[in-house]
């Protein structure tokens, strides 16, 4: 099984109230589908998150893939 770490889109579009979770999921499914664990949020439109690191680099020691966004993300929230 192939595992990425990816953002998964929640809230609402239409009134401009979409936000983000950090997830581990399986790269053969959909992005809003069913994934294994949760790493965090982020939020768009307040610029503001937050990302367990530690459970980060587990995944990524495990061989995880961060897509590339996820990777700018980790950077930016762990300053």
């Amino acid at each position: 099984m192939a595992v990425r770490i990816r953002l998964r889109r929640i809230g609402k579009n239409p009134k401009k109230r979409i936000h983000f979770r950090i997830s581990v999921a399986d790269s053969r499914r959909n992005r809003d589908s069913k994934f294994i664990e949760e790493l965090g949020y982020y939020n768009p439109v307040s610029k503001i998150g937050t990302v367990n690191k530690e459970r980060f680099d587990f995944w990524v020691s495990k061989g995880a893939q961060p897509s590339q966004t996820v990777v700018n993300l980790v950077k930016k929230l762990t300053k």
